[in-house]
This record gives C-alpha cells, sequence and structure tokens, in this order.
C-alpha cells in the first residue's frame, strides 16, 4: 500500500512507527515481569495487536 506522502505525513507516520514499537517493547517487558494472569493476558492481547499495528504503518512507509 505505497503510497506517495507528502514529507509531514512521512514524518507523522514515522512518529507513530515511534511510538508503537516503544510500546511493544513496554508490552513485552512488563508481560515477563507480570504475577497476575489478567494482566499477562492484557499485555499478550497488546503485543499481538501492536505487531499488527506496526505492519500497517510500515505499509505507508517507502522501500528503501
Amino acid at each position: 500500500m505505497q503510497q506517495n506522502l507528502a514529507l509531514h505525513e512521512s514524518l507523522e507516520v514515522h512518529e507513530l512507527l515511534t511510538f508503537k514499537n516503544n510500546c511493544l517493547t513496554k508490552s513485552s517487558t512488563m508481560s515477563v515481569l507480570a504475577k497476575d494472569e489478567e494482566l499477562k493476558r492484557l499485555l499478550a492481547m497488546d503485543v499481538k495487536q501492536s505487531k499488527q499495528e506496526i505492519e500497517q504503518l510500515l505499509s505507508f512507509m517507502p522501500k528503501q
């Protein structure tokens, strides 16, 4: 789904990718430390969702 994005749009996508990668890292790390099973389940769902969202955002970035 590569599209021609304006510079400010590319920067926005890059910013969102950075944010989602940080969220993914935090959720992955915290899931190891969590003791509560419900919290672990929520963190696992967040990891899965974050990976999907990152893939969607990457489709907007130019291939290099």
